[in-house]
C-alpha cells in the first residue's frame, strides 16, 4: 500500500506540466508544433531556449519534490523516494487531464537520477553530452542514461527493488525514445551541432 501511494504522490506531482503553460502563455500549443510534445525539448525548439531550460529544470525539479515528499512521509520504506520518482515520470509521460498525452519524461528521469545520486547525474550528464556531439543526434543521450542508470544503481545499492524501479523509470525513456532513431535514420531528427551554431551560439554573438 505504501509503495501505490508513494507513486500516486509522484504521478501528482508529475501531471504538472510547466511546458505548458508556458507554452499557453506564448500563445503557442505545443502539441500542434514541433514534435508534438508538451516537455522541455519542444519547448525550447518551438518557444526558445531559455524557456526550454526552465521547463527542463522545473520538470527535474518535480520529480525531486517527490522524492522528497514521499520519502519524508514514509521513512521506513525502503527506496520510497524512488518509487514516487518513478510516479512522478508516470505522470509527466502521461497525465490524466491531458488525455494521457504528455512529454517524453526525461527531465524528470534526470530528477530521479539527480535524487538518487548527484555525481551519477553529472557522470551520465557528461557521457551523453560527448555521445551527442559525436553521434549529432540527441537521442543518444536519453539512451545511454536510461542504459547506464540502472547498471550503476545494482552495483551501488545491490538492491532488487532498486533496480527494478530504476530500470520500469528507463523501460520509459527508452520507449518514449525509441522513435528519434528511427528520425535519425532517415535525416528528421534535429542536429546537435547544427543546433548548436544556428540556434544558441548565434543568440550570443
Amino acid at each position: 500500500m505504501q509503495n501505490i501511494c508513494c507513486i500516486l504522490i509522484g504521478y501528482l506531482f508529475g501531471c504538472f506540466s510547466p511546458a505548458t503553460m508556458i507554452a499557453k502563455r506564448k500563445g503557442v500549443d505545443l502539441r500542434a508544433e514541433g514534435s508534438g510534445n508538451p516537455g522541455g525539448t519542444n519547448t525550447m525548439l518551438v518557444v526558445g531556449p531559455k524557456y526550454g531550460f526552465t521547463v527542463m529544470i522545473l520538470d527535474a525539479l518535480k520529480a525531486i519534490a517527490a522524492a522528497k515528499v514521499a520519502r519524508w512521509l514514509f521513512p521506513k520504506l525502503a527506496a520510497a523516494g524512488l518509487v514516487a520518482a518513478l510516479g512522478a515520470i508516470i505522470g509527466h509521460v502521461w497525465p490524466f487531464w491531458m488525455g494521457f498525452r504528455g512529454g517524453k519524461g526525461l527531465a524528470s528521469f534526470a530528477g530521479m537520477i539527480l535524487y538518487f545520486d548527484w555525481p551519477l547525474f553529472l557522470l551520465l550528464l557528461l557521457v551523453g553530452m560527448v555521445l551527442m556531439l559525436i553521434v549529432n543526434y540527441s537521442f543518444i543521450a536519453p539512451m545511454s542514461a536510461a542504459v547506464l542508470f540502472p547498471v550503476f544503481a545494482w552495483i551501488r545499492t545491490k538492491s532488487r527493488k532498486v533496480f527494478l524501479v530504476t530500470a520500469t523509470a528507463s523501460a520509459i525513456i527508452i520507449k518514449k525514445h525509441w522513435s528519434n532513431i528511427g528520425k535519425a535514420l532517415r535525416g528528421e531528427d534535429v542536429r546537435v551541432r547544427e543546433y548548436i551554431r544556428g540556434h544558441l551560439l548565434a543568440k550570443g554573438n
